[in-house]
């Protein structure tokens, strides 16, 4: 509790006087220049309740002091009272600028004096618990932010680890390096920031496409659920052997609905739209649902171009890789699927960026 006032006043008599007033209620400090009142207020500063100043000292005037509390903020906590005869406006102006709280002129009344320093320390105390709550509270609240980051952090980091060790699972069953999947989530990634830019009616954001990026692994997921004799096939899969493949996108789902309690809602819902439309196209020749248009989640349209674009230019079991020039050339023109006119566009534009992956 501050509780102590500092009178500064060359006037010894002046001093007493003060202290007369005001000893009852506050401990008195008094100094007489304004190298005293410096020192005793760097070494005592957190006790002032108040500071009395008359503007003429022994050792310089008043203003000098004024200045060094300004530049100390010391007047932002602690009141200052200047003592002085002259009572003209400009004077006050002027005082007050420099952060003083309050004149007093003389001849003073000590009934006046007591009621003003006393109501001014009380208002300042009040201001200075104020702020120190308000400042203990936003410490509070920013550690916890910082502990909600972290957690949220952690969480994100579970997400990808699961999505990753997922999507590996296939890669490894498919006889395929785990490129493939670090390969379609670049490509993602780059599909999906230019349609953010170049068309931000998509409604996508960088959280999105993190979430999209991190999901996409997980397209495939379905295929540790198709027979070695159809999956390794080295030729073309007959009309049966093709039915049984597209039912990875189904039993994709079925999967990570089984695990949907081990990570967060928002990855799971994208994980399930990517997974089971993959495979659906702009035309609604794609399967399993047929969808339609803007009827395909957004996530699935870009996982889908991306999975494409790397499976034509990269050796699988069943082909050879295609040159990149080639394979661009048969998304955009339909040959592999009607994909989304905007996709298409944004695939264009991003062409010697993904061809550099």
């Amino acid at each position: 509790m501050r509780n102590t006032i500092l009178v500064v006043d060359k006037h010894e008599p002046t001093r007493n006087a003060l202290s007369k007033i005001l000893g009852e209620e506050y401990q008195i400090a008094e100094a007489a220049d304004n190298l005293s009142a410096i020192k005793y207020l760097q070494d005592q500063k957190d006790q002032m309740a108040a500071i009395l100043l008359n503007l003429i000292l022994s050792k310089a005037d008043g203003f000098a002091l004024l200045q060094e509390f300004e530049k100390q903020k010391w007047n932002k906590k602690i009141p200052v009272f200047v003592i002085c005869s002259d009572n003209s406006v400009l004077l006050e102006k002027k005082l007050f600028e420099l952060g003083v709280t309050e004149c007093i002129h003389k001849p003073f009344d000590s009934v006046l004096i007591k009621a003003k320093v006393q109501n001014i320390i009380r208002l300042f105390q009040y201001q200075n618990t104020l702020e120190e709550k308000v400042s203990s509270q936003t410490e509070a609240l920013q550690e916890q932010y910082q502990l909600l980051q972290k957690q949220a952090a952690r969480l994100k980091h579970s997400n990808e680890l699961i999505t990753d060790l997922l999507g590996s699972m296939v890669e490894y069953r498919n006889l395929e390096s785990g490129e493939h999947i670090h390969r379609v989530k670049k490509y993602t990634e780059l599909l999906a920031t230019e349609l953010m830019h170049s068309y931000p009616e998509s409604g996508l954001t960088p959280e999105t496409i993190a979430v999209i990026v991190a999901a996409s692994p997980l397209h495939d997921i379905g295929k540790i659920t198709i027979p070695d004799t159809i999956l390794l096939k080295p030729g073309k899969l007959n009309e049966k052997e093709y039915e049984y493949m597209k039912s990875h996108t189904i039993s994709g789902c079925e999967i990570l609905d089984s695990i949907k309690d081990a990570w967060d809602e928002e990855y799971v819902k994208t994980s399930m739209d990517i997974c089971r439309h993959h495979h659906e196209r702009y035309d609604g020749k794609g399967y399993p649902d047929h969808l339609v248009g803007s009827d395909i989640p957004l996530s699935a349209q870009i996982v889908s171009v991306a999975d494409v674009y790397d499976a034509l230019i990269n050796e699988r079991v069943y082909k050879d890789a295609i040159p990149k020039d080639q394979a661009f050339h048969m998304i955009v023109s339909g040959e592999c699927g009607t994909f989304s006119p905007l996709l298409l566009e944004c695939f264009r534009n991003i062409r010697s960026e993904l061809e550099a992956v």
